[in-house]
């Protein structure tokens, strides 16, 4: 089988392809440059998009013995990726970038291409497993278990990808890489968001969205506690850099509960104002045969998040999730994956959809702590 194997210069993906070539398959290599200027993004080993990151994949290639390119994907990762990013923000809403890069670049431009080009399938060092059904699965190693982010593939899309790694603990997969003489062995994982250089995505924002002041604002009371200069900064259930004038009369500390970005509103209060025990999301994609109703699942709202039994219901324009016990701080435009705990090769991935609305039950009535929007 012709294996088109996506390297990003870390010790995961090396792995993965050299697993690749051991399985008997026809492999090539490729690097993604995912900016026009790789210098704007990180350098050094905490990136994902770094000229070193290219020049350690094309080192690892030599080594496993396959061949090499490198993909410019900037065009499209910047409309796809970094534009949604901004308009997310813009909007209140709190977006996964890698979620959105798997998605749309790695899972779609570069699988369409690879199809085009003859490949038969992409193998990538994602941690993550496909059972014997092919279905998605949760990677051996549940501390890095990526199917969270992988969640968006279509079944179509999934049927082409390979994990050589899910079935395998990450301090194994280092030792592996000494092994076969790998250089990036002991590289650093990659951190925070790779098109942010600097880290500072509340200053990434303000570069591009700009700055208006607005009020920090006390949820049961309507007192306005402090002032910002771009609701874009901030997220649900964000704790720090929240600027307020006076602690609160309690003493405990306070989470930003709501975002209006239509009045550059940010409102706040205790932690308990971000309990919700049920969440709505848009239209799912179904990584597995398509349910209709109400059935038992276990859900995830964050990658590497805590796991949540729930009772789902399959609604004409998206999923409905009552939790069986509440979550915190659940933040539109994330997403909220679907899994079956039942499967007999381990948690299965049901479906996936992005957080519309989360709400919380108040003495037998519904509120929505909805953002508002634009």
């Amino acid at each position: 089988m012709r294996v088109l194997a996506a390297m990003s210069g870390g010790v995961d993906s090396a792995v993965a392809a050299a697993r690749a070539v051991e399985a008997g398959h026809d492999v090539t290599g490729v690097h993604l440059a995912l900016s026009k200027n790789p210098q704007t993004y990180r350098t050094g080993a905490r990136g994902c998009c770094t000229i070193e990151d290219s020049r350690d994949a094309r080192r690892a290639a030599d080594v496993i013995g396959i061949p090499f390119y490198v993909w410019d994907m900037a065009e499209r990762f910047h409309e796809d990726v970094v534009e949604d990013f901004y308009s997310e923000y813009a909007a209140g809403r709190t977006p996964n970038p890698c979620l959105r890069c798997n998605e749309k670049i790695k899972f779609a431009a570069v699988l369409d291409r690879a199809m085009a080009l003859g490949f038969d399938a992409v193998a990538t060092g994602h941690y993550a497993r496909k059972g014997d059904d092919g279905l998605l699965r949760r990677a051996v190693d549940p501390g890095k278990d990526q199917s969270y982010v992988l969640a968006v593939l279509t079944p179509a899309q999934l049927a082409h990808s390979m994990f050589p790694l899910g079935d395998t603990p990450k301090d194994q997969v280092r030792v592996e890489a000494e092994t076969r003489g790998l250089a990036v062995a002991r590289k650093p994982d990659s951190h925070d968001i790779c098109f942010i250089a600097d880290g500072d995505t509340a200053g990434f924002l303000k570069n591009r969205l700009g700055s208006a002041t607005g009020d920090i604002v006390d949820q049961a009371t309507g007192e306005v506690l402090g002032s910002h200069d771009g609701s874009h900064q901030f997220t649900v259930g964000q704790r720090h850099g929240l600027g307020l004038k006076r602690p609160a009369a309690d003493g405990k500390p306070r989470y930003v509960l709501s975002i209006t970005p239509v009045d550059n509103r940010v409102e706040v209060g205790p932690r308990e104002a971000l309990r919700v025990d049920r969440i709505r999301t848009g239209k799912p994609v179904w990584l597995a045969a398509e349910r209709t109703g109400t059935f038992e699942a276990e859900i995830q709202l964050r990658a590497h998040g805590e796991v949540y039994p729930a009772t789902v219901t399959v609604e004409d324009d998206g999923l409905s999730a009552r939790l069986h016990r509440p979550a915190f701080g659940v933040a539109a435009g994330q997403a909220l994956v679907v899994y079956d705990p039942d499967a007999a090769q381990g948690d299965a991935v049901l479906a996936s959809g992005t957080i519309d609305t989360a709400l919380r039950a108040t003495d037998g009535t519904v509120e929505s702590l909805e953002t508002a929007g634009v």
